[in-house]
């Protein structure tokens, strides 16, 4: 591990509730640390908070939360879907172990999410989903979105990796598409040290989403002894255990509180960095959608040099995720994005985390205004 200077502004830092230690200490001591009733408990306290109109199921990380909920849309080998050519990875590599064709779509100018009018463009009697992501908590276009998406008869999926406790035109994000996910990561608003959740509008696919994230089997069924002993289909070891659930039950108690502060970051970020040239800020203003703060961005001309002053000042910064289409595992990059080959050299994400105070964004910005 890297050594970390002293009164160094670092880029993430987890949140992790006091109150979680006694959380994991109680379910260690008890019967159930594998899944069991924690998990159960999570999963309905997720959907009381976020999405009290569609169902959770709890999972292992939001990779294994998008797998599942690919697998629902009933995608198949040779499928195309639309897919943000920014994002993480894991939004797009399980298109690759289902053999799925991913469709590329440029981000939006301004909000770095996935682009709705290229999204249209795309779209033909071939695609098979859509999928977006809120990038750094700022929900994406969802109306346009679904639009497109109910032309075709096709579902919206929601990669809310960042989201969580997001809004669009006051709903929360995990309430509204057909799949939403959600991750628990370790430097995620909310952590169960790596988990993920998936919040489902159909409940006919609850059954089936429960059997798969436990190898095809009909857990509760076997649990009874009424289980007839056969698998019927491909399953996974995609389960949360009840030792992460105590982490996300602890941290859903105070998670007001979380995004209270976070949000606080994120606007003296916005209001610190008005009118400085050379920058300019990813994601505010919006009045139709709530942001759910996780990460802070901006689009910056000669992003070294502001990088290496930061470092300087003891302030880390990053890109953290890229275009998808500079890994050989894609296919190699597209020449129909322009939007993101216009700021794929510009693009820094700078610290916003709970154990920073609104005097810490104070002094990022003070370095940044000093000029680079």
């Amino acid at each position: 591990m890297l050594e970390v200077a002293e009164n160094t502004i670092v880029l993430f830092h987890p949140h992790v509730p006091a109150s979680a230690i006694e959380e994991v200490n109680q379910t260690l001591r008890s019967r159930w640390i594998g899944q069991g009733p924690k998990v159960d408990q999570f999963e309905h306290e997720f959907s009381k908070m976020f999405s009290p109109s569609h169902r959770s199921i709890a999972v292992g990380s939001g990779t294994d939360a998008l797998h599942l909920a690919y697998i629902l849309a009933n995608l198949q080998p040779g499928d195309e879907v639309i897919a943000p050519v920014f994002t993480c990875t894991a939004t797009n590599i399980p298109f690759l172990y289902m053999g799925v064709k991913v469709v590329f779509a440029d981000v939006q100018e301004g909000t770095m999410n996935i682009d709705p009018k290229h999204v249209r463009e795309l779209t033909n009697e071939r695609t098979r989903a859509i999928v977006c992501v809120h990038y750094g908590g700022l929900p994406c276009d969802l109306q346009e979105l679904q639009e497109v998406a109910d032309h075709y008869r096709i579902p919206l999926i929601e990669d809310a990796a960042h989201a969580v406790g997001a809004t669009y035109h006051s709903r929360s994000i995990g309430d509204i598409s057909d799949f939403t996910i959600f991750s628990f990561q370790a430097i995620k608003h909310i952590t169960t040290g790596d988990g993920g959740m998936l919040t489902v509008k159909d409940e006919s696919s609850i059954e089936k989403a429960k059997r798969i994230r436990w190898f095809g089997i009909d857990r509760s069924a076997k649990q009874m002894g009424i289980w007839e002993n056969d698998i019927q289909e491909v399953g996974y070891k995609y389960q949360m255990t009840d030792i992460a659930a105590s982490m996300g039950l602890a941290a859903l108690r105070e998670f007001s509180a979380t995004l209270s502060l976070r949000k606080k970051l994120f606007s003296t970020y916005e209001q610190q960095l008005k009118n400085i040239p050379g920058i300019r800020f990813v994601g505010g203003g919006y009045k139709d959608r709530e942001h759910a703060a996780w990460l802070c961005t901006v689009i910056v001309e000669r992003r070294a040099d502001l990088q290496k002053k930061l470092r300087e000042h003891r302030v880390e910064s990053n890109q953290v995720h890229y275009r998808n289409d500079r890994y050989s595992i894609f296919g190699g990059r597209r020449d129909n994005l322009p939007h993101m080959d216009a700021i794929e050299n510009n693009y820094l994400v700078l610290p916003l985390h709970t154990k920073m105070l609104p005097e810490d964004v104070e002094r990022v910005c003070s370095v940044i205004r000093a000029g680079w």
